[in-house]
């Protein structure tokens, strides 16, 4: 063999040997990024970020808290001490928008008044984050769609925090619907009522919530008729009442309305602030019904069934599990199943609701 023809055998020879340590680091290398886990940035540090959405982070399997937004200085020093956020990375709402550059921060949780949804998320869109947003998405469907079409203009996910969605016994629901366990189904009924003691929280100021009782808890039992059926209203009809027009100026108290799906399943629906608490649905069917009581707390979600079994799995936490499913969807560039465009239909249905409350009128839907 001549000089040149074994340097290039030794060449060829060292480049196949070479060959799988190369695919084998990328493999390691892209399963490290995968496994990853995201920087979630909490901006608006309310009681629900507070006692619920913080700890759930520190018990998720892809996701770490590593910053914060916020107007309130204290709240930020407080939040910084509990949690070692750096100081690099607490923002205000005026310089959400400077997070570009911030690799510690993959995705906002969005925990904002509803009528701030928007305009939190437009930031965090313009400096690369992807959005998770508590609901409901906004307070039209007008400013839905910019969220919507923001996301997509920025390449970025934006999901809704619908935690139901991945609580096992809703799950379980879910999965009785689709089994026809008891025949087709029926009638759905479902209410969500958590009274309000304070009269000068944000919930109650229209230009901030966008709406009361529905906008704030009805929304859960909308959800749940939509997610049971697996089908959208093509009809509501509803009703408000105020039993406290002086604290409930702005915004609804207690509505009920009723909702026709494809099927010609009927849905009966109530929320009120000024009730005792209440979450509940009882999906009724041709042979028999299966109900949670209560079906949309953050723990001890359980319920039957007509033939005397038990629903009562373990929920786990419910917030850890869904900003996990948001990692995962983010880190394999996966739909997420409750997506902008899943709280822009919630939004729609709302708003045909407080048409009908309007006009004294059903509402058709498209």
């Amino acid at each position: 063999m001549s000089t040149q023809s074994r340097r290039k055998f030794v060449l060829q020879a060292g480049a196949v040997a070479v060959a799988p340590l190369i695919i084998t680091s990328l493999t390691r290398a892209a399963a490290k990024a995968a496994n990853k886990k995201l920087g979630f940035a909490i901006c608006g540090l309310g009681e629900l970020a507070d006692t619920q959405i913080a700890p759930a982070l520190q018990k998720t399997e892809h996701c770490r808290l590593t910053g914060i937004i916020t107007d309130n200085p204290t709240k930020a020093q407080a939040w910084q001490a509990k949690y070692g956020i750096a100081a690099k990375n607490v923002y205000s709402y005026d310089t959400m928008d400077k997070m570009g550059g911030n690799s510690d921060i993959d995705v906002v949780y969005v925990v904002t008044p509803n009528a701030l949804h928007l305009d939190h998320s437009l930031k965090a869109f313009a400096s690369g984050k992807h959005v998770f947003c508590e609901k409901p998405l906004e307070i039209t469907v007008e400013r839905c769609q910019q969220m919507i079409d923001a996301a997509k203009a920025a390449k970025r996910k934006l999901s809704v925090a619908y935690r139901c969605q991945f609580e096992a016994n809703n799950l379980e629901c879910i999965r009785i619907a689709r089994a026809k366990e008891f025949g087709e189904l029926r009638l759905i009924e479902a209410s969500a009522c958590v009274p309000k003691t304070e009269s000068n929280q944000w919930r109650l100021k229209r230009a901030l919530s966008g709406g009361g009782a529905l906008m704030d808890l009805g929304i859960y039992a909308l959800q749940a008729t939509r997610y049971i059926t697996g089908e959208e209203p093509v009809l509501v009809s509803a009703i408000e009442t105020k039993t406290n027009p002086i604290k409930y100026a702005e915004v609804d108290e207690t509505v009920v309305w009723q909702a026709k799906f494809p099927s010609g399943v009927l849905a009966y629906c109530s929320t009120s602030f000024e009730s005792v608490q209440i979450a509940r649905v009882r999906a009724i069917a041709e042979r028999g019904w299966f109900e949670l009581d209560p079906a949309f707390d953050f723990s001890g979600i359980h319920g039957r069934r007509s033939d005397g079994k038990d629903i009562a799995l373990p929920s786990g936490d419910q917030f850890a599990a869904e900003m996990d499913d948001f990692a995962r969807c983010i880190q394999n560039d996966e739909p997420s199943k409750v997506s902008g465009e899943e709280g822009l239909r919630d939004v729609k249905i709302v708003t045909a609701i407080y048409e009908s409350i309007k006009t004294g009128s059903a509402v058709q839907l498209s």
